[in-house]
């Protein structure tokens, strides 16, 4: 990285600072022959499962796939509907489409860009069989308000968890109804994101908080059946070789990608750390900005992405001037997944979504961004905001 280039997001600092435990690892999968599934995505699944404190982790080949057999795992069927929300990758609707279910659509809170619980249950009709939050750039959904909900209506909850491997819930939950039991919530502080619903999904793209150097996915779960059914769908519905009981996925993860995982396991809580501090900073550099809103710094945020909202329409101008600086800004998303080709028209309209998918804009964030590098951020933002 130049001087005068400062990119979304820099993999190469943190390669530098394991890569002999990368290299150790990689080189004990080469001589023992074994690629696919075996002893190392064993480990990882054990080790994962323990870190996040659930009973079962089964490892996947993508984020997409988790979700999927999450889904039908859980007992999602044709005809059934999902709901979810609109501000997410369009992965999190398509897996509920490729299962046969409907994605309905609940608005998002702006503050948290998470779904607003208080729009579930004018969601619900007799086909509604699951809710699907998603812990977007790594903060924690309500969890609490949409558990009690789902208990309320009997409806399974799958956490889409790709961008929060380490988020943990705090009870910071926004606007809480008074249904939102103080128990639920007690009992849930503390927890990390996919530990609390019935399935958690997890991305490992190299680009997550915890990323492999490849595709990779992770299904966690406390219940038994679950799990057993994940596994089954894994490997062509077979937990049995040449005993296919239903139709199932080749959905394995890496022998390569899971002890790669393993190492990387080891360090993600302080890099997550490090991620809230960098964010802090930004926030502090930050404050009291014109026309520009920043995300709250909460405990159990791991800020997979540092996103701002630039108000008054000047977002693209903004990005632009950036990128003329040679400052990486992304915008995650533009379009709302109900918005997207493939589902235009049939959903209504979701206000608050289609708001902030005109002004989010994500800043460079990765563990070991410096102060400096920040600053010099920051300083471009102010000028392209005052431009703009």
């Amino acid at each position: 990285m130049t001087q005068n280039k400062i990119p979304i997001l820099d993999l190469k600092p943190q390669y530098r600072a394991i890569q002999e435990e990368i290299k150790a690892a990689v080189n004990r999968v080469l001589e023992s022959g074994q690629f696919i599934l075996g002893p190392e995505v064993q480990q990882f699944e054990t080790d994962a499962a323990q870190h996040l404190g659930v009973k079962h982790a089964i490892g996947v080949n993508s984020g997409t796939d988790a979700l999927i057999i999450g889904l039908r795992a859980a007992g999602i069927t044709p005809g059934d509907e999902v709901i979810t929300t609109p501000f997410s990758f369009f992965a999190t609707a398509e897996s509920i489409s490729m299962v046969g279910a409907k994605p309905v659509f609940v608005d998002i809170d702006a503050t948290s860009f998470n779904l607003n619980p208080a729009q579930i249950r004018a969601a619900i009709t007799e086909k509604t069989k699951a809710i699907l939050p998603v812990h977007l750039f790594g903060n924690p959904a309500p969890m609490a308000q949409v558990l009690d909900i789902a208990a309320e209506h009997s409806l399974k909850v799958l956490e889409d968890c790709a961008q929060s491997f380490g988020a943990v819930y705090k009870g910071d939950c926004i606007d809480c109804e008074p249904s939102c039991q103080d128990d639920i919530r007690d009992r849930l502080t503390g927890k990390f994101a996919g530990a609390m619903g019935d399935v958690g999904a997890f991305s490992f793209f190299p680009t997550k908080n915890l990323g492999a150097y490849g595709d990779g996915g992770l299904i966690t779960t406390n219940d038994d059946a679950i799990a057993t059914m994940a596994r089954k769908l894994r490997v062509h519905g077979a937990l049995k070789r040449y005993h296919n009981e239903l139709l199932g996925y080749n959905s394995r993860l890496d022998a390569m990608q899971a002890a790669i995982l393993g190492v990387k396991l080891l360090h993600v809580s302080q890099w997550n750390q490090q991620r809230r501090q960098v964010a802090a900073t930004y926030n502090r550099l930050l404050a009291d900005v014109p026309g520009l809103v920043t995300p709250a710094v909460t405990a159990g945020h791991v800020f997979h992405q540092y996103t701002v909202r630039v108000l008054e329409g000047k977002r693209d101008a903004v990005q632009s001037y950036l990128a003329e600086q040679g400052i990486g800004a992304m915008v995650y998303y533009p379009i709302p997944q109900d918005r997207l080709p493939v589902y235009d028209g049939q959903f209504p309209t979701y206000p608050v979504s289609e708001q902030v998918a005109s002004e989010v804009l994500s800043l460079p964030m990765w563990p070991e961004l410096e102060a400096p590098v920040q600053e010099r951020v920051v300083a471009v933002l102010k000028d392209a905001i005052a431009a703009a």
